[in-house]
């Protein structure tokens, strides 16, 4: 089964230097989406210096992904994409210590971008992250070194843990 991951109704745009990326707070039913004005809702800052012209696809809550069982696979929020680059995204509102929410976030990006990859679409880009933003900005005991290295190997996707996402 082919995924649309450019869904017309899913997507927002921007080229502003900089915007945010918006997730409502649970229970979410709306898909997450591009938000220029009023940085206090932000949950991720994207930094876009050049101007890119900036597609968001939302695909949480919006782009069906299906596991081989035909219940709905964990997806991430959404991608990022300019140029010849994609960002996957996932948004996170968690404050506190401990990282349940760094490994929630982590499979729900390995998830859709193994799907992704599944795509002929997936070949039209040269450069490829993904990035878990949280908007409460937590405390780590430890560096996520070992985790990003991983991540990279695994998936050719470089990962970030941060929520300020420079294009």
């Amino acid at each position: 089964m082919s995924i649309n991951f450019s869904e017309a109704k899913c997507q927002t745009f921007s080229r502003r230097k900089l915007f945010g990326l918006c997730d409502d707070p649970p229970p979410a039913s709306k898909a997450a989406y591009i938000k220029e004005g009023d940085g206090g809702s932000w949950i991720a800052v994207v930094v876009n210096d050049d101007e890119y012209d900036v597609t968001f696809t939302a695909i949480d809550n919006c782009i069906e992904i299906k596991r081989p069982d035909k219940k709905m696979a964990k997806r991430c929020d959404g991608m990022l994409t300019y140029n010849s680059n994609v960002v996957f995204v996932e948004l996170k509102q968690r404050g506190g210590k401990g990282a349940d929410w760094v490994k929630d976030a982590e499979e729900q990006l390995r998830t859709t971008i193994g799907y992704f990859e599944l795509e002929d679409e997936a070949e039209n880009y040269e450069t490829k992250e993904a990035y878990i933003a949280n908007s409460e900005r937590p405390k780590f005991k430890s560096s996520q070194a070992v985790r990003m290295d991983k991540f990279l190997e695994e998936t050719g996707y470089v990962l970030r843990i941060m929520n300020r996402i420079i294009l």
